[in-house]
C-alpha cells in the first residue's frame, strides 16, 4: 500500500497536533522553481509534516505537498533537516479533525499489523501432502507449501480458478491468489494461536 510504520510511534492523545512517525511516498513541487521531486514522510502531524527530501529551499517558500494515501496539502518551508525539511500544513479546522483522525487510524492499523503478522507467522508441515477438493467434485493431491493460522500456499499442476471454493484436507477454504506453481487459499474459519504447528494435517 506504500505506508510503513517506522519503530517508534507517538500516538496521538490529548494533544491533537502530537505527531506520528510513520512513512508515506509521495512527491512536492517547490511553487519558485516549479519543480517536482520524489519524498517519504517521516513525521507527520495535522499541523505539519516532516520530510525526506532530496532538494530543500529557503524557509517560507510555499510547497504543494502530495502523498499517496492522504492527497494534496499546500503550506511552506519551516525549518531544514539533515535528510530534507519540515513544512507546515495550511488546513482548515475540518480538514484537520480528519487528518488527525487519518494519522490516528494509520498508526493503529499498522500497529496492529505487525501483531497480525507475528500471530499468523507460517510453518512448513511434516506432513505435507493432502487432498484438494473441488466444489464440482473433483480431487487433487497437492502439496502444501506453507501453512498459517488463516490460510495456505498449496502446489499443484492443475488449474484451479480464482475465486474457487475448495476443501484442503477437510478445512473449507477461499482460492484468494493463483501463485506461479500452485495457488493460495484462505480458510473460511481461520485457526486460533496455538491450534496449528508444523505437526498439523488438515
Amino acid at each position: 500500500m506504500g505506508v510503513n510504520l517506522l519503530h517508534s510511534i507517538n500516538y496521538f492523545k490529548t494533544d491533537r497536533l502530537q505527531r506520528v512517525q510513520i512513512a508515506f511516498q509521495g512527491r512536492y513541487m517547490l511553487l519558485k522553481s516549479n519543480e517536482e521531486y520524489s519524498c517519504r514522510t517521516f513525521e507527520m502531524s495535522p499541523g505539519e509534516v516532516s520530510l525526506f527530501a532530496p532538494v530543500v529551499a529557503m524557509p517560507g517558500e510555499r510547497v504543494v505537498l502530495y502523498l499517496n494515501e492522504l492527497g494534496r496539502f499546500t503550506g511552506a518551508i519551516t525549518r531544514h533537516t539533515e535528510t530534507g525539511f519540515e513544512m507546515s500544513l495550511q488546513l482548515t479546522p475540518k480538514k484537520r479533525d480528519r487528518l488527525a483522525d487519518q494519522l490516528t487510524w494509520y498508526a493503529n492499523r499498522s500497529a496492529l499489523d505487525v501483531e497480525d503478522r507475528r500471530r499468523h507467522d507460517r510453518v512448513v508441515p511434516l506432513m505435507d501432502l493432502t487432498v484438494l477438493r473441488l466444489t464440482r467434485g473433483d480431487e487433487h493431491i497437492v502439496r502444501i507449501r506453507t501453512l498459517s493460522l488463516s490460510g495456505v500456499a498449496i502446489e499443484t499442476d492443475h488449474i484451479i480458478p480464482l475465486g474457487a471454493e475448495v476443501t484442503v484436507g477437510n478445512t473449507p477454504a477461499k482460492v484468494v491468489r493463483i501463485l506461479d506453481d500452485g495457488v493460495a487459499c484462505e480458510f473460511v474459519r481461520h485457526f486460533r494461536p496455538g491450534e496449528i504447528d508444523e505437526t498439523t494435517r488438515l
